[in-house]
Protein backbone atom coordinates (compact mmCIF):
# COMPACT_ATOMS: atom_id res chain seq x y z
CA UNK A 1 0.00 0.00 0.00
CA UNK A 2 3.06 2.41 0.94
CA UNK A 3 4.44 1.45 -2.32
CA UNK A 4 1.34 2.19 -4.22
CA UNK A 5 0.37 5.65 -2.36
CA UNK A 6 4.05 6.67 -3.06
CA UNK A 7 3.81 6.06 -6.87
CA UNK A 8 0.78 7.97 -7.18
CA UNK A 9 2.21 10.55 -4.93
CA UNK A 10 5.54 10.67 -6.91
CA UNK A 11 4.68 11.03 -10.66
CA UNK A 12 7.53 12.87 -11.36
CA UNK A 13 6.42 15.87 -13.81
CA UNK A 14 2.92 14.49 -14.24
CA UNK A 15 0.19 16.83 -14.74
CA UNK A 16 -3.40 16.51 -13.98
CA UNK A 17 -5.78 16.58 -16.40
CA UNK A 18 -8.20 19.29 -16.76
CA UNK A 19 -11.44 18.76 -18.23
CA UNK A 20 -15.26 20.73 -17.75
CA UNK A 21 -13.31 23.52 -15.57
CA UNK A 22 -12.38 20.82 -12.61
CA UNK A 23 -9.60 18.27 -12.51
CA UNK A 24 -10.19 15.21 -14.79
CA UNK A 25 -10.86 11.85 -13.70
CA UNK A 26 -7.99 9.48 -11.47
CA UNK A 27 -6.68 6.99 -13.02
CA UNK A 28 -6.70 3.52 -12.60
CA UNK A 29 -3.84 3.03 -10.12
CA UNK A 30 -4.50 6.31 -8.22
CA UNK A 31 -8.50 5.60 -7.56
CA UNK A 32 -6.95 2.08 -5.73
CA UNK A 33 -5.12 3.92 -4.01
CA UNK A 34 -7.49 6.09 -2.78
CA UNK A 35 -9.47 2.92 -2.23
CA UNK A 36 -6.71 0.68 -0.49
CA UNK A 37 -5.88 3.86 1.96
CA UNK A 38 -9.55 3.75 3.41
CA UNK A 39 -10.16 0.29 3.77
CA UNK A 40 -9.62 -0.07 7.42
CA UNK A 41 -9.87 -3.22 9.18
CA UNK A 42 -11.44 -2.01 12.38
CA UNK A 43 -14.67 -0.29 12.73
CA UNK A 44 -14.92 3.51 10.91
CA UNK A 45 -17.55 6.25 10.45
CA UNK A 46 -18.85 6.83 6.52
CA UNK A 47 -18.13 10.00 5.22
CA UNK A 48 -19.12 9.45 1.51
CA UNK A 49 -18.13 7.74 -1.79
CA UNK A 50 -14.98 8.90 -3.74
CA UNK A 51 -15.88 11.46 -6.70
CA UNK A 52 -13.77 10.96 -9.62
CA UNK A 53 -16.44 12.58 -12.46
CA UNK A 54 -19.05 9.87 -10.90
CA UNK A 55 -19.36 8.60 -7.51
CA UNK A 56 -17.15 5.28 -6.88
CA UNK A 57 -19.28 3.47 -4.87
CA UNK A 58 -16.74 0.59 -4.36
CA UNK A 59 -14.48 3.64 -3.21
CA UNK A 60 -16.11 4.75 -0.06
CA UNK A 61 -14.17 6.83 2.30
CA UNK A 62 -13.88 6.83 6.05
CA UNK A 63 -12.62 8.06 9.09
CA UNK A 64 -11.50 4.84 11.34
CA UNK A 65 -13.40 5.07 14.70
CA UNK A 66 -10.22 4.85 17.40
CA UNK A 67 -8.64 8.39 14.89
CA UNK A 68 -11.85 10.03 15.85
CA UNK A 69 -9.92 10.99 19.45
CA UNK A 70 -7.03 12.95 17.39
CA UNK A 71 -9.20 15.85 16.40
CA UNK A 72 -10.48 17.11 13.26
CA UNK A 73 -11.13 20.14 10.95
CA UNK A 74 -14.33 20.84 9.15
CA UNK A 75 -14.04 23.74 6.91
CA UNK A 76 -15.40 25.47 3.81
CA UNK A 77 -17.26 28.72 3.18
CA UNK A 78 -21.41 29.37 4.17
CA UNK A 79 -23.62 26.97 2.05
CA UNK A 80 -20.99 24.35 1.59
CA UNK A 81 -22.50 21.98 3.56
CA UNK A 82 -20.29 22.14 6.40
CA UNK A 83 -23.12 21.93 9.06
CA UNK A 84 -24.50 18.51 6.96
CA UNK A 85 -21.06 16.77 7.45
CA UNK A 86 -21.27 18.01 10.97
CA UNK A 87 -24.99 16.22 11.32
CA UNK A 88 -23.02 12.89 9.65
CA UNK A 89 -20.13 12.75 11.84
CA UNK A 90 -22.30 13.00 15.13
CA UNK A 91 -24.87 10.35 13.80
CA UNK A 92 -22.31 7.90 13.47
CA UNK A 93 -20.36 8.43 16.12
CA UNK A 94 -23.54 8.17 18.46
CA UNK A 95 -24.18 4.92 16.00
CA UNK A 96 -21.24 3.89 17.62
CA UNK A 97 -22.08 4.34 21.32
CA UNK A 98 -19.90 7.68 21.43
CA UNK A 99 -21.70 10.79 23.16
CA UNK A 100 -20.99 14.15 21.55
CA UNK A 101 -21.15 17.21 22.34
CA UNK A 102 -21.86 20.15 19.19
CA UNK A 103 -23.10 24.11 19.83
CA UNK A 104 -26.60 24.41 17.39
CA UNK A 105 -25.78 28.14 16.06
CA UNK A 106 -28.57 28.31 13.51
CA UNK A 107 -31.19 25.49 15.32
CA UNK A 108 -30.60 22.99 12.86
CA UNK A 109 -28.97 20.10 14.39
CA UNK A 110 -31.75 20.08 16.89
CA UNK A 111 -33.25 17.75 13.99
CA UNK A 112 -30.96 14.86 14.80
CA UNK A 113 -34.03 14.42 17.61
CA UNK A 114 -36.56 13.70 14.62
CA UNK A 115 -36.38 11.08 11.94
CA UNK A 116 -35.74 11.92 8.65
CA UNK A 117 -37.45 13.22 5.42
CA UNK A 118 -36.94 11.58 2.54
CA UNK A 119 -37.75 13.11 -1.58
CA UNK A 120 -36.62 12.00 -4.65
CA UNK A 121 -33.38 14.00 -4.71
CA UNK A 122 -32.14 12.75 -1.94
CA UNK A 123 -33.09 9.33 -2.89
CA UNK A 124 -31.33 10.04 -5.71
CA UNK A 125 -27.61 11.29 -4.20
CA UNK A 126 -27.76 8.33 -1.89
CA UNK A 127 -28.45 5.36 -3.78
CA UNK A 128 -25.62 6.59 -6.16
CA UNK A 129 -22.69 6.79 -3.39
CA UNK A 130 -24.16 3.16 -2.23
CA UNK A 131 -25.73 4.80 1.15
CA UNK A 132 -28.44 2.70 2.36
CA UNK A 133 -30.52 5.31 3.75
CA UNK A 134 -33.42 5.36 6.09
CA UNK A 135 -34.84 7.80 8.32
CA UNK A 136 -34.07 7.87 12.09
CA UNK A 137 -33.67 10.21 15.13
CA UNK A 138 -31.43 9.99 17.86
CA UNK A 139 -31.28 10.71 21.61
CA UNK A 140 -30.21 14.32 22.23
CA UNK A 141 -30.05 16.50 25.15
CA UNK A 142 -30.94 20.37 24.83
CA UNK A 143 -28.62 22.62 26.93
CA UNK A 144 -28.99 26.68 26.66
CA UNK A 145 -26.53 28.93 28.81
CA UNK A 146 -28.06 30.04 31.87
CA UNK A 147 -31.70 30.74 31.54
CA UNK A 148 -31.82 31.34 27.65
CA UNK A 149 -33.74 28.91 25.58
CA UNK A 150 -35.45 25.84 26.40
CA UNK A 151 -32.84 23.64 27.20
CA UNK A 152 -31.54 22.38 31.03
CA UNK A 153 -29.33 25.73 32.29
CA UNK A 154 -25.92 25.11 32.03
CA UNK A 155 -24.19 27.45 34.56
CA UNK A 156 -20.57 27.88 35.66
CA UNK A 157 -18.95 29.35 38.71
CA UNK A 158 -16.72 32.39 38.32
CA UNK A 159 -13.70 30.44 40.46
CA UNK A 160 -14.38 27.34 37.99
CA UNK A 161 -14.23 29.54 34.89
CA UNK A 162 -11.05 31.07 36.23
CA UNK A 163 -9.17 34.45 35.78
CA UNK A 164 -7.56 33.48 32.37
CA UNK A 165 -10.94 32.47 30.70
CA UNK A 166 -12.36 35.14 32.24
CA UNK A 167 -10.10 37.98 31.13
CA UNK A 168 -10.53 36.21 27.44
CA UNK A 169 -14.11 37.43 27.51
CA UNK A 170 -13.71 40.83 28.91
CA UNK A 171 -11.24 41.60 26.81
CA UNK A 172 -8.52 42.34 29.20
CA UNK A 173 -4.85 43.33 28.63
CA UNK A 174 -1.74 41.46 30.22
CA UNK A 175 -1.65 43.80 33.05
CA UNK A 176 -5.23 43.80 33.93
CA UNK A 177 -5.54 40.01 33.34
CA UNK A 178 -2.64 39.56 35.88
CA UNK A 179 -4.65 41.50 38.69
CA UNK A 180 -7.69 39.69 37.74
CA UNK A 181 -5.26 36.15 38.69
CA UNK A 182 -3.80 38.00 42.43
CA UNK A 183 -7.55 38.55 42.89
CA UNK A 184 -8.28 34.87 42.13
CA UNK A 185 -5.93 34.12 43.96
CA UNK A 186 -6.64 36.40 47.36
CA UNK A 187 -10.47 34.94 47.41
CA UNK A 188 -9.55 31.02 46.63
CA UNK A 189 -6.73 31.79 49.53
CA UNK A 190 -9.68 32.99 51.92
CA UNK A 191 -12.38 30.97 51.64
CA UNK A 192 -14.28 33.32 49.47
CA UNK A 193 -16.46 31.61 46.59
CA UNK A 194 -16.70 33.39 43.82
CA UNK A 195 -20.13 31.80 42.32
CA UNK A 196 -21.18 34.70 39.92
CA UNK A 197 -19.93 38.52 38.48
CA UNK A 198 -21.80 40.16 41.82
CA UNK A 199 -18.90 38.30 44.25
CA UNK A 200 -16.28 38.85 42.07
CA UNK A 201 -17.32 42.65 42.27
CA UNK A 202 -17.72 42.71 45.71
CA UNK A 203 -14.26 41.28 46.07
CA UNK A 204 -12.94 44.10 43.70
CA UNK A 205 -14.76 46.45 45.55
CA UNK A 206 -13.79 45.51 49.31
CA UNK A 207 -9.78 45.09 48.32
CA UNK A 208 -9.60 49.03 47.08
CA UNK A 209 -11.30 49.71 49.73
CA UNK A 210 -9.44 51.15 53.03
CA UNK A 211 -10.38 48.01 55.13
CA UNK A 212 -9.37 46.28 51.95
CA UNK A 213 -6.13 47.72 50.62
CA UNK A 214 -3.63 46.23 53.36
CA UNK A 215 -5.22 42.56 52.50
CA UNK A 216 -3.01 42.75 49.24
CA UNK A 217 -0.14 44.85 50.05
CA UNK A 218 2.64 41.64 50.55
CA UNK A 219 1.37 40.83 46.86
CA UNK A 220 1.64 44.08 45.48
CA UNK A 221 -1.26 44.93 45.91
CA UNK A 222 -4.00 46.33 43.25
CA UNK A 223 -4.51 49.43 41.53
CA UNK A 224 -7.88 51.48 41.77
CA UNK A 225 -7.42 52.48 38.17
CA UNK A 226 -7.02 48.61 37.17
CA UNK A 227 -9.75 47.62 39.41
CA UNK A 228 -12.18 50.61 37.78
CA UNK A 229 -11.15 48.93 34.00
CA UNK A 230 -12.20 45.42 35.65
CA UNK A 231 -14.96 46.55 37.57
CA UNK A 232 -16.25 48.83 34.16
CA UNK A 233 -15.56 45.72 31.69
CA UNK A 234 -18.17 43.59 34.59
CA UNK A 235 -20.55 45.56 34.66
CA UNK A 236 -20.95 45.92 30.85
CA UNK A 237 -20.76 42.18 30.59
CA UNK A 238 -23.29 41.31 32.95
CA UNK A 239 -25.68 44.07 31.30
CA UNK A 240 -25.34 42.38 27.98
CA UNK A 241 -27.00 39.26 29.60
CA UNK A 242 -23.86 37.11 30.40
CA UNK A 243 -24.40 37.21 34.18
CA UNK A 244 -27.20 34.49 33.61
CA UNK A 245 -24.92 32.07 33.02
CA UNK A 246 -22.68 32.08 36.31
CA UNK A 247 -24.31 30.92 39.18
CA UNK A 248 -24.79 27.02 40.90
CA UNK A 249 -25.66 24.33 40.30
CA UNK A 250 -22.35 24.04 38.32
CA UNK A 251 -22.92 21.56 35.54
CA UNK A 252 -21.00 18.51 35.53
CA UNK A 253 -18.58 17.79 32.48
CA UNK A 254 -19.62 14.29 32.82
CA UNK A 255 -22.88 14.71 31.93
CA UNK A 256 -21.78 15.12 28.31
CA UNK A 257 -20.48 11.69 28.12
CA UNK A 258 -23.87 9.01 28.78
CA UNK A 259 -25.32 6.76 27.03
CA UNK A 260 -28.61 5.04 26.30
CA UNK A 261 -29.95 1.76 27.37
CA UNK A 262 -29.34 0.60 23.79
CA UNK A 263 -25.47 1.44 24.36
CA UNK A 264 -25.81 4.84 21.31
CA UNK A 265 -24.45 7.72 22.51
CA UNK A 266 -26.37 10.92 23.91
CA UNK A 267 -26.25 13.88 20.77
CA UNK A 268 -25.77 17.07 23.80
CA UNK A 269 -26.03 20.51 21.50
CA UNK A 270 -26.24 23.72 23.45
CA UNK A 271 -28.86 26.13 22.45
CA UNK A 272 -26.45 29.49 21.84
CA UNK A 273 -29.32 31.33 19.31
CA UNK A 274 -27.58 34.46 20.52
CA UNK A 275 -24.21 34.04 19.83
CA UNK A 276 -24.13 36.77 16.87
CA UNK A 277 -24.79 39.50 20.30
CA UNK A 278 -21.99 37.15 22.42
CA UNK A 279 -19.70 35.70 20.03
CA UNK A 280 -16.51 35.79 23.07
CA UNK A 281 -18.60 34.30 25.72
CA UNK A 282 -20.35 31.31 23.94
CA UNK A 283 -16.38 30.53 22.41
CA UNK A 284 -14.83 30.96 25.94
CA UNK A 285 -17.64 28.54 27.44
CA UNK A 286 -16.82 26.26 25.14
CA UNK A 287 -13.22 25.91 25.72
CA UNK A 288 -14.30 26.43 29.68
CA UNK A 289 -16.09 22.84 29.01
CA UNK A 290 -12.85 21.75 27.61
CA UNK A 291 -10.88 22.79 29.64
CA UNK A 292 -13.16 21.25 32.47
CA UNK A 293 -12.95 17.91 30.92
CA UNK A 294 -9.37 17.87 30.68
CA UNK A 295 -9.59 18.85 34.42
CA UNK A 296 -12.10 16.08 35.35
CA UNK A 297 -11.42 12.74 33.38
CA UNK A 298 -8.51 10.36 33.85
CA UNK A 299 -6.08 9.49 31.80
CA UNK A 300 -7.16 6.53 29.04
CA UNK A 301 -4.49 6.17 26.43
CA UNK A 302 -5.75 5.26 22.87
CA UNK A 303 -9.05 3.25 23.05
CA UNK A 304 -10.88 1.40 20.22
CA UNK A 305 -13.49 4.83 20.32
CA UNK A 306 -13.05 7.80 21.95
CA UNK A 307 -14.82 8.79 25.25
CA UNK A 308 -16.20 11.93 23.71
CA UNK A 309 -16.35 13.67 20.53
CA UNK A 310 -16.75 17.65 21.03
CA UNK A 311 -17.40 19.78 18.30
CA UNK A 312 -16.48 23.05 18.16
CA UNK A 313 -18.95 25.50 15.58
CA UNK A 314 -17.65 28.79 14.73
CA UNK A 315 -14.77 28.19 15.87
CA UNK A 316 -13.06 31.66 14.37
CA UNK A 317 -14.63 32.92 17.29
CA UNK A 318 -12.40 31.12 19.94
CA UNK A 319 -9.18 32.73 18.36
CA UNK A 320 -10.22 36.09 17.41
CA UNK A 321 -8.21 38.73 19.22
CA UNK A 322 -6.94 36.35 21.72
CA UNK A 323 -4.01 36.53 23.79
CA UNK A 324 -1.00 34.56 23.66
CA UNK A 325 -1.28 32.57 27.43
CA UNK A 326 -5.32 32.05 26.07
CA UNK A 327 -3.54 30.45 22.76
CA UNK A 328 -0.75 28.78 24.74
CA UNK A 329 -3.65 27.33 26.88
CA UNK A 330 -5.94 26.03 23.73
CA UNK A 331 -2.73 24.48 22.34
CA UNK A 332 -2.20 22.84 25.42
CA UNK A 333 -5.72 21.54 26.01
CA UNK A 334 -5.97 20.32 22.66
CA UNK A 335 -2.57 18.53 22.66
CA UNK A 336 -3.26 16.61 25.70
CA UNK A 337 -6.81 15.94 26.30
CA UNK A 338 -6.70 13.04 23.47
CA UNK A 339 -5.05 11.24 26.28
CA UNK A 340 -8.36 11.54 28.34
CA UNK A 341 -10.50 10.23 25.65
CA UNK A 342 -11.62 13.27 23.75
CA UNK A 343 -11.95 14.26 20.52
CA UNK A 344 -12.29 17.67 19.29
CA UNK A 345 -13.50 18.66 15.56
CA UNK A 346 -13.36 22.66 14.98
CA UNK A 347 -15.97 23.61 12.30
CA UNK A 348 -14.95 27.03 10.65
CA UNK A 349 -14.82 28.92 7.21
CA UNK A 350 -11.06 28.50 6.55
CA UNK A 351 -8.25 26.63 7.92
CA UNK A 352 -6.37 30.04 8.00
CA UNK A 353 -9.30 30.73 11.46
CA UNK A 354 -6.90 28.18 13.27
CA UNK A 355 -4.10 28.54 14.52
CA UNK A 356 -0.93 26.72 13.05
CA UNK A 357 0.06 25.35 16.45
CA UNK A 358 -3.44 24.12 16.50
CA UNK A 359 -3.53 22.66 13.02
CA UNK A 360 -0.34 20.30 13.60
CA UNK A 361 -2.90 18.58 16.61
CA UNK A 362 -5.17 17.53 13.98
CA UNK A 363 -5.71 14.18 12.13
CA UNK A 364 -8.72 14.63 9.83
CA UNK A 365 -9.55 16.90 7.62
CA UNK A 366 -13.23 17.63 5.53
CA UNK A 367 -12.53 20.58 3.88
CA UNK A 368 -15.22 21.98 1.39
CA UNK A 369 -15.16 24.48 -1.24
CA UNK A 370 -13.28 28.17 -0.34
CA UNK A 371 -14.09 30.93 -1.81
CA UNK A 372 -11.02 33.17 -3.36
CA UNK A 373 -12.86 36.98 -3.67
CA UNK A 374 -9.65 38.95 -2.52
CA UNK A 375 -5.98 38.59 -3.05
CA UNK A 376 -6.07 37.22 0.72
CA UNK A 377 -8.15 34.74 0.21
CA UNK A 378 -6.71 33.59 -3.05
CA UNK A 379 -3.24 33.77 -0.84
CA UNK A 380 -5.01 31.85 2.70
CA UNK A 381 -5.98 29.53 -0.34
CA UNK A 382 -2.59 28.38 -1.72
CA UNK A 383 -1.49 28.26 1.99
CA UNK A 384 -4.03 25.34 2.43
CA UNK A 385 -3.34 24.02 -0.37
CA UNK A 386 0.31 23.20 1.10
CA UNK A 387 -1.02 21.53 4.37
CA UNK A 388 -2.11 18.82 2.18
CA UNK A 389 -0.28 15.84 1.31
CA UNK A 390 0.95 15.41 -2.40
CA UNK A 391 -2.10 14.18 -4.16
CA UNK A 392 -2.72 13.43 -8.42
CA UNK A 393 -5.46 16.93 -7.93
CA UNK A 394 -4.90 20.36 -8.87
CA UNK A 395 -6.42 21.06 -5.10
CA UNK A 396 -6.03 24.88 -5.77
CA UNK A 397 -8.58 24.78 -8.29
CA UNK A 398 -10.69 21.39 -6.92
CA UNK A 399 -11.16 22.96 -3.93
CA UNK A 400 -12.53 26.46 -5.39
CA UNK A 401 -14.94 24.20 -7.61
CA UNK A 402 -16.51 22.04 -5.14
CA UNK A 403 -20.44 21.54 -5.32
CA UNK A 404 -22.42 21.78 -2.29
CA UNK A 405 -22.05 18.39 -0.06
CA UNK A 406 -18.73 17.81 -1.82
CA UNK A 407 -15.26 17.97 -0.19
CA UNK A 408 -11.63 17.73 0.03
CA UNK A 409 -10.90 14.89 2.46
CA UNK A 410 -7.73 13.35 4.15
CA UNK A 411 -7.59 11.59 7.43
CA UNK A 412 -5.28 9.82 9.77
CA UNK A 413 -5.31 5.78 8.82
CA UNK A 414 -4.91 3.08 11.48
CA UNK A 415 -1.24 3.49 11.59
CA UNK A 416 -1.38 7.09 12.33
CA UNK A 417 -0.08 8.43 9.04
CA UNK A 418 -2.38 10.31 6.29
CA UNK A 419 -4.94 8.16 3.82
CA UNK A 420 -4.28 9.88 0.04
CA UNK A 421 -6.43 13.09 -0.45
CA UNK A 422 -9.96 12.03 -1.68
CA UNK A 423 -12.32 14.18 -3.22
CA UNK A 424 -15.62 12.80 -1.71
CA UNK A 425 -19.42 13.28 -2.44
CA UNK A 426 -20.20 13.28 0.99
CA UNK A 427 -23.30 10.94 2.70
CA UNK A 428 -26.63 12.48 3.83
CA UNK A 429 -27.85 12.81 7.67
CA UNK A 430 -30.86 9.96 8.75
CA UNK A 431 -32.17 12.65 10.88
CA UNK A 432 -33.99 15.81 9.97
CA UNK A 433 -31.78 18.47 8.30
CA UNK A 434 -34.15 21.06 8.69
CA UNK A 435 -34.75 22.36 12.84
CA UNK A 436 -37.01 19.86 14.74
CA UNK A 437 -40.59 20.99 15.89
CA UNK A 438 -40.26 23.08 19.14
CA UNK A 439 -42.81 20.76 20.66
CA UNK A 440 -40.77 17.74 20.17
CA UNK A 441 -37.80 19.94 21.61
CA UNK A 442 -39.71 20.64 24.78
CA UNK A 443 -41.05 17.19 25.19
CA UNK A 444 -37.22 16.18 25.05
CA UNK A 445 -36.41 18.81 27.79
CA UNK A 446 -38.99 17.59 30.34
CA UNK A 447 -38.04 14.51 29.93
CA UNK A 448 -34.02 14.97 30.65
CA UNK A 449 -32.75 13.07 33.06
CA UNK A 450 -30.37 15.76 34.00
CA UNK A 451 -32.60 18.74 33.71
CA UNK A 452 -33.83 18.22 37.92
CA UNK A 453 -30.58 18.39 38.66
CA UNK A 454 -29.95 21.62 37.32
CA UNK A 455 -33.28 23.59 36.64
CA UNK A 456 -33.40 25.54 40.10
CA UNK A 457 -30.83 28.67 40.78
CA UNK A 458 -29.00 27.82 43.90
CA UNK A 459 -28.01 31.14 45.65
CA UNK A 460 -25.71 29.85 48.42
CA UNK A 461 -23.49 32.02 50.76
CA UNK A 462 -20.91 33.27 48.71
CA UNK A 463 -17.92 35.76 48.36
CA UNK A 464 -20.42 38.80 48.27
CA UNK A 465 -22.26 37.62 51.18
CA UNK A 466 -19.86 37.04 53.30
CA UNK A 467 -18.10 40.29 52.57
CA UNK A 468 -21.16 42.06 52.80
CA UNK A 469 -21.58 40.83 56.87
CA UNK A 470 -17.73 41.14 57.15
CA UNK A 471 -17.92 44.96 56.12
CA UNK A 472 -21.06 45.63 57.92
CA UNK A 473 -19.96 44.00 60.98
CA UNK A 474 -16.54 45.90 60.49
CA UNK A 475 -19.24 49.05 60.01
CA UNK A 476 -21.06 48.10 62.92
CA UNK A 477 -17.87 47.71 65.20
CA UNK A 478 -17.13 51.61 63.90
CA UNK A 479 -20.80 52.77 64.63
CA UNK A 480 -20.23 51.50 68.24
CA UNK A 481 -16.97 52.53 68.77
CA UNK A 482 -18.07 56.10 67.77
CA UNK A 483 -21.47 55.66 69.88
CA UNK A 484 -18.86 55.07 72.75
CA UNK A 485 -17.12 58.12 71.99
CA UNK A 486 -19.89 60.55 71.87
CA UNK A 487 -20.95 58.96 75.05
CA UNK A 488 -17.65 59.00 77.01
CA UNK A 489 -17.57 62.85 75.59
CA UNK A 490 -20.89 63.75 76.47
CA UNK A 491 -20.18 62.50 80.08
CA UNK A 492 -17.12 64.90 80.09
CA UNK A 493 -19.32 67.62 78.48
CA UNK A 494 -21.79 66.57 81.52
CA UNK A 495 -19.49 66.39 84.30
CA UNK A 496 -17.45 69.98 83.01
CA UNK A 497 -20.95 71.38 82.79
CA UNK A 498 -21.42 69.78 86.51
CA UNK A 499 -18.40 71.50 87.86
CA UNK A 500 -18.91 74.68 86.26
CA UNK A 501 -23.02 74.78 87.83
CA UNK A 502 -21.56 73.44 91.25
CA UNK A 503 -18.30 76.88 91.34
CA UNK A 504 -20.90 78.99 89.96
CA UNK A 505 -23.44 77.79 92.90
CA UNK A 506 -20.50 77.86 95.33
CA UNK A 507 -19.56 81.16 94.22
CA UNK A 508 -22.78 82.56 94.80
CA UNK A 509 -23.62 80.94 98.04
CA UNK A 510 -20.36 82.18 98.92
CA UNK A 511 -21.64 85.43 97.92
CA UNK A 512 -25.02 84.91 99.73
CA UNK A 513 -23.35 84.48 103.13
CA UNK A 514 -21.50 87.32 102.66
CA UNK A 515 -23.63 89.83 102.17
CA UNK A 516 -26.16 87.65 105.34
CA UNK A 517 -23.04 88.32 107.23
CA UNK A 518 -22.38 91.49 106.03
CA UNK A 519 -26.45 92.31 107.10
CA UNK A 520 -26.29 90.77 110.62
CA UNK A 521 -23.45 92.96 111.43
CA UNK A 522 -25.13 96.12 110.38
CA UNK A 523 -28.17 94.88 112.04
CA UNK A 524 -26.61 94.67 115.05
CA UNK A 525 -24.75 97.76 115.07
CA UNK A 526 -27.89 99.57 114.42
CA UNK A 527 -29.27 97.46 117.54
CA UNK A 528 -26.34 98.57 119.87
CA UNK A 529 -26.78 102.41 118.25
CA UNK A 530 -30.35 102.44 119.27
CA UNK A 531 -29.85 101.10 122.62
CA UNK A 532 -27.18 103.55 123.11
CA UNK A 533 -29.28 106.38 122.20
CA UNK A 534 -31.95 105.02 124.60
CA UNK A 535 -29.63 104.70 127.41
CA UNK A 536 -27.93 107.91 126.95
CA UNK A 537 -31.26 109.85 126.58
CA UNK A 538 -32.53 108.69 130.00
CA UNK A 539 -29.61 109.26 131.76
CA UNK A 540 -30.07 112.69 131.03
CA UNK A 541 -33.75 113.43 133.06
CA UNK A 542 -34.80 112.71 136.11
CA UNK A 543 -36.31 109.14 136.16
CA UNK A 544 -39.58 108.29 136.55
CA UNK A 545 -40.42 105.20 138.32
CA UNK A 546 -41.86 104.18 135.38
CA UNK A 547 -37.98 104.50 133.89
CA UNK A 548 -36.76 103.55 137.38
CA UNK A 549 -38.13 100.05 136.46
CA UNK A 550 -36.65 100.21 133.02
CA UNK A 551 -33.79 100.98 133.96
CA UNK A 552 -33.46 98.01 135.89
CA UNK A 553 -31.40 94.91 134.18
CA UNK A 554 -35.06 92.99 133.55
CA UNK A 555 -36.35 95.80 132.33
CA UNK A 556 -33.53 96.67 129.46
CA UNK A 557 -34.22 92.62 128.63
CA UNK A 558 -37.69 92.91 128.48
CA UNK A 559 -37.39 95.76 126.27
CA UNK A 560 -34.51 94.23 123.96
CA UNK A 561 -37.20 91.64 123.24
CA UNK A 562 -40.06 93.61 122.08
CA UNK A 563 -37.75 96.02 120.01
CA UNK A 564 -36.52 92.69 118.16
CA UNK A 565 -39.72 91.59 117.74
CA UNK A 566 -40.76 94.65 116.36
CA UNK A 567 -38.11 94.92 114.12
CA UNK A 568 -37.71 90.82 113.29
CA UNK A 569 -34.17 90.88 114.20
CA UNK A 570 -32.71 87.64 116.52
CA UNK A 571 -29.27 86.20 116.90
CA UNK A 572 -28.09 84.06 114.07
Amino acid sequence: LTAEIAAVEGRAGAEPAVIGGAVGPLEAPEVDAIRQGYAFEGPALELGALLNGEPQRDAPVRIPLAMTNRHGLVAGATGTGKTRTLQVLVEQLAANGVPVFAADIKGDLSGLASPGEADEKLVSRTRAIGQDWSPRSFAAEFLALGDRGTGTPVRATVSGFGPLLLSRVLGLNATQESSLGLVFHYADANGLALVDLSDLRAVLTYLTSDDGKPELAELGGLSKATAGVILRELITFADAGADVFFGEPEFDVRDLMRTTDTGEGVVTLLEVPGVADQPVLYSTFLMYLLAELFEVLPEVGDRDKPELVFFFDEAHLLFRDASKDFLSAVVQTVRLIRSKGVGVFFVTQTPKDVPSDVLAQLGSRVQHALRAFTPDDAKALRASVGTYPRSGYDLERVLQELGTGEAVVTVMNERGAPTPVAWTRLRAPQALMSPAAPADIEARVAASEIRPRYAEAIDRESAREILTARMNAAQAALDAAEAEAARRKAEQDAAKLRAKADAAYAKQLAAIRKQAAADEAKERRDHDRMLRSMTSNTRSRTKTPAEQILGSRAAREVLTGVIRGIFGTGRR
